[in-house]
C-alpha cells in the first residue's frame, strides 16, 4: 500500500499546541493521513509537560519527539518511562529515562518504526554518535521487522542532517530534520528511495524569531542582558511535510510539504 505519513514541525507554546488542535485532524483528513509524528519539544517554549503531550496525543498526534530541550520541564521524565509513545534522543550519552526509538502499529497490520536522534554540531548537550546510535538500532532484529521506518534527526546544521540522510539512504523510509523552526525547500527522494527534508519548521506564533517575542531575541543581539524567551502572540502556522511510502518496495514516492498559515 501507499502509506501517507506526515511530520510536524517543533510545536512552540501555546499557540503551536492551539492551532494544532484546532487544525491537525483537518489536515489529516485532507491529506489522507495514516501516520503522524510531531515534534514537541517546545510545547513551553522549552521542553514539554507530560499534561501538553496528552494535549498532543488528542490533537492528533500519533507519536511524539523530542529534542535537546527535553530536560528543561524535569516532570517529563517519568512519563518518558511510562509512555512508549513519546521519544527522546536515542544517542543521549549515559543512563537517561525513556526510549530513542519505538515499534507502533499502522492500517493493515503494518508495523512502523520511529526513531529519534539528536546532532552533535553546535548542540551542547552530553551525547554519543548518532551515526553509530543508529546502526545499533537498525541492526535489531524487531526493527529490522518494521514494514516502514522513519527517523527524526534532531539537529543544527544541514550539513550533518544531510549527511545522516546519505548514510540511511535505502536502510530507512524517510529522514526528517528538526531544530531550527526554519522550513526548507529541500525535500528529495535519495538514489536509495528515501524521503529527505532538511527541516520541517515550526507549528507556532508565525510573527516572531523562531516562535518567541521579536524583542525579546533583538534584545541580545543589541547588547543587552539575557532574558527568559516568552512566546511571541498572533497567528499562527503548522509546517510539516508528507512522505508518501511504497510498503511493497520500501521506497518513498513523493516528499511534499505541507504548511498551513492562518
Amino acid at each position: 500500500m501507499l502509506l501517507n505519513v506526515l511530520a510536524v514541525g517543533d510545536v512552540c507554546g501555546e499557540g503551536g499546541q492551539d492551532i494544532l488542535a484546532r487544525r491537525l485532524k483537518e489536515l489529516r483528513e485532507a491529506e489522507d493521513i495514516h501516520f503522524t509524528v510531531v515534534n514537541g519539544e517546545n510545547a513551553s517554549v522549552v521542553g514539554i509537560t507530560p499534561r501538553q503531550a496528552r494535549g498532543l496525543y488528542d490533537a492528533g498526534a500519533d507519536v511524539i519527539t523530542l529534542g535537546n530541550h527535553t530536560w528543561n520541564r524535569i516532570q517529563i521524565a517519568d512519563f518518558l518511562e511510562k509512555d512508549r509513545y513519546i521519544l527522546r534522543p536515542a544517542n543521549y550519552a549515559g543512563r537517561v529515562p525513556g526510549r530513542g526509538f519505538g515499534i507502533y502499529d499502522g492500517p493493515r497490520g503494518l508495523k512502523i518504526g520511529v526513531i529519534n536522534l539528536m546532532g552533535r554540531l553546535e548542540l551542547n548537550a552530553n551525547l554519543d554518535s548518532p551515526f553509530k546510535q543508529v546502526n545499533q538500532i537498525l541492526r535489531r532484529e524487531d526493527i529490522q521487522q518494521c514494514d516502514v521506518v522513519l527517523v527524526d534527526f534532531h539537529a543544527e546544521a544541514t550539513s550533518e542532517k544531510g549527511a545522516m540522510a546519505w548514510y540511511l539512504d535505502g536502510r530507512v523510509e524517510a529522514v526528517w530534520g528538526t531544530h531550527t523552526h526554519v522550513p526548507t525547500a529541500d525535500g528529495q527522494i535519495l538514489p536509495k528511495g528515501t524521503g529527505f527534508l532538511s527541516d520541517l519548521g515550526m507549528t507556532g506564533p508565525r510573527l516572531s524569531i523562531l516562535g518567541v517575542k521579536p524583542e525579546l531575541s533583538l534584545n541580545l543581539f543589541l547588547g543587552g542582558l539575557p532574558k527568559r524567551y516568552e512566546e511571541a502572540e498572533g497567528p499562527c502556522k503548522i509546517n510539516a511535510c508528507k512522505f508518501v511510502i511504497d510498503t511493497e518496495t520500501h521506497q518513498c514516492v513523493e516528499v511534499r510539504r505541507v504548511d498551513l498559515l492562518e
